[in-house]
C-alpha cells in the first residue's frame, strides 16, 4: 500500500470514521462535539510560527508536559500548539497549561491531505513534535512539502508493532525517511525504526522521558493531611490505577479477599477512561461501602473503596497510597505508565500483560521493583504480603526510585535534538 491508496481508502472510511464518533458520543458526549476541528474546519485563531506538539490522549499528554515545560522555558517567544484526538486528553491538556498564554489547543485534524494541509496553513509551525508512536503519512508528508521537520519524540516500537509497519513498507518507509528526528527510548527500537526505513542518521537513542516526572514537594504533605484527615493514616491503602473493562471485577475480588485479613484495608481504583466511570461505580457499590472522589464526600472508617473518578489528580491519588497496582496489565492492553508510583516510591504491581513497556518493566522486575499478578487471588496474596512485610514494600518502593533516578536525563537529550531542528 503506499500513499495515495492509504488516502483513497481512508475518504472511503469516513462514513466509519462518522459512525465510530456517534457510537463513542452515546457514552461520552464529548465525542459528538468539536467534530469540525477533526477535519479542520472551525479552527481557534492561533499565533503561528511556533512549536506544534502531538500527543495522542492522556497518557501522551502527561508524558509530555514535562518537555513542553521545558520547550516553554528555552523558547520563550515561541507559541506552542498542542493537539490530540480525544476529549480526555484535551480536557488534560487544557487543566495542565491553563495559566500559560503561549499554549494553543485544538483536535489534530483527520489523515487526509486537504484537512492536513489546512491545519498546517493554520499554524504554520517551526516544528512538529508527535508523540511516542503516532504516525500519520499525511501529516507527516504535508510537513515535509512545507519544509517542517517532523520529530518523534519519546519513540516507542513494539516488535508486534514493527511486524505490522512492515506489511505496509510502501506507505512505512516513505513516512520515515521524511522524518528528521525520530528519538527512541533503546536501541532496539532503534534498530526497527532503521529496518523500516528511518535514515540512520536521524534515529537517536535519547531514553525514556518519563523518567524525568518531577514531582511538586507539596503533593505528599498533602496527600498525609488528606490521609489523616479521614483517620486513615494507619489504615492499609492501595490503589488500582489505568484499569479497563475486565479488570475491575478481578481488582473487587482482590480486594475482597484481603479484606478478609484486613478488614480495615482501602481501596482507590481508577478507572482509565472517564466514561466508565458511572459503571465502575454501580459495580463498586453493589459490593463494598464506595465513595466517589467527585462527590468530595470523605473517607469514612466503613469505606471499602474509594473511586478516583476526577481527571487530573492520578499522581495525587498514588501518593494517598501504600502499594499501587498499575492498569491495563490483567487484560491484554499492554500495561501503562509503571514510572509514576515508582516515583513515589511505591511498590509496584502489574499483571502479565506489559508489551508497552517490556523495556521499562524489565528494569523494574530486575531491580526488585515491580512484581507481577495473573489474577485475583494473587493480587491479593501480593497486597497483603505488603502490608504484612512493611520492610519489603519499603525495599521495593526504594528500588524503584533509584531506577527512575539512574535513568533520568532522556528530557535534556531530546531538547538538545529538538534545538539543533530549531
Amino acid at each position: 500500500m503506499n500513499r495515495t491508496l492509504y488516502t483513497l481508502l481512508f475518504h472511503l472510511g469516513l462514513p466509519l470514521v462518522a459512525l465510530r464518533l456517534f457510537l463513542r458520543s452515546r457514552k461520552a458526549p464529548a465525542y459528538g462535539q468539536r467534530i469540525a476541528e477533526r477535519f479542520a474546519f472551525k479552527l481557534p485563531a492561533m499565533a503561528r510560527g511556533g512549536i506544534w506538539v502531538h500527543a495522542v490522549s492522556v497518557g501522551e499528554s502527561i508524558a509530555a508536559a514535562p518537555m513542553i515545560r521545558a520547550l516553554l522555558q528555552a523558547y520563550p517567544q515561541l507559541p506552542i500548539t498542542i493537539t490530540c484526538m480525544t476529549p480526555t486528553g484535551s480536557e488534560r491538556v487544557r487543566a495542565m497549561f491553563a495559566d500559560e498564554p503561549r499554549i494553543q489547543h485544538c483536535y489534530l485534524p483527520y489523515d487526509l491531505p486537504w484537512a492536513a494541509g489546512r491545519f498546517l496553513d493554520h499554524v504554520q509551525p517551526r516544528l512538529a513534535v508527535i508523540m511516542e508512536t503516532e504516525l500519520w503519512p499525511n501529516h507527516i508528508h504535508q510537513c515535509a512539502k512545507r519544509g517542517i521537520p517532523v520529530a518523534l519524540a519519546n519513540a516507542r516500537l513494539s516488535e508486534r508493532s514493527a511486524r505490522g509497519y512492515a506489511r505496509f513498507a510502501g506507505l512505512t518507509r516513505p513516512m520515515l525517511a521524511e522524518m528528521s528526528l525520530i528519538a527512541v527510548q533503546t536501541e532496539t527500537e532503534a534498530q526497527r525504526f532503521r529496518q523500516l526505513g528511518a535514515r540512520p542518521q536521524c534515529v537517536q537513542v535519547t531514553g525514556s522521558i518519563k523518567f524525568d516526572l518531577s514531582i511538586d514537594e507539596q503533593l505528599l504533605p498533602r496527600a498525609r493531611a488528606l490521609r489523616e484527615q479521614w483517620q486513615a493514616g494507619q489504615r492499609p491503602v492501595w490503589i488500582a490505577a489505568s484499569t479497563h473493562e475486565g479488570e475491575d471485577e478481578i481488582i473487587l475480588a482482590a480486594h475482597r479477599q484481603l479484606r478478609e485479613h484486613h478488614a480495615d484495608a482501602l481501596l482507590i481504583l481508577v478507572p482509565r477512561h472517564p466514561e466508565r466511570f458511572n459503571s465502575v461505580f454501580e459495580l463498586c457499590r453493589g459490593q463494598l461501602p464506595t465513595v466517589r472522589r467527585s462527590a468530595g464526600e470523605a473517607v469514612a472508617a466503613d469505606t471499602a473503596v474509594l473511586l478516583g473518578d476526577t481527571m487530573g489528580e492520578l499522581l495525587f491519588l498514588y501518593a494517598l497510597a501504600d502499594i499501587a497496582f498499575v492498569g491495563g496489565s490483567l487484560v491484554a492492553n499492554g500495561g501503562h505508565n509503571l514510572l509514576e508510583p515508582a516515583a513515589l516510591a511505591l511498590p509496584v504491581l502489574s499483571g502479565p500483560h506489559l508489551f508497552n513497556f517490556l523495556e521499562i518493566a524489565a528494569m523494574l522486575r530486575e531491580a526488585g521493583a515491580l512484581q507481577e499478578v495473573d489474577d485475583a487471588q494473587g493480587l491479593a496474596a501480593e497486597v497483603r504480603r505488603l502490608i504484612e512485610l512493611p520492610r519489603d514494600a519499603q525495599r521495593m518502593g526504594a528500588a524503584g526510585l533509584a531506577v527512575m533516578k539512574a535513568n533520568q536525563g532522556a528530557l535534556q537529550r531530546l531538547l538538545e535534538g529538538l534545538g539543533r531542528l530549531l
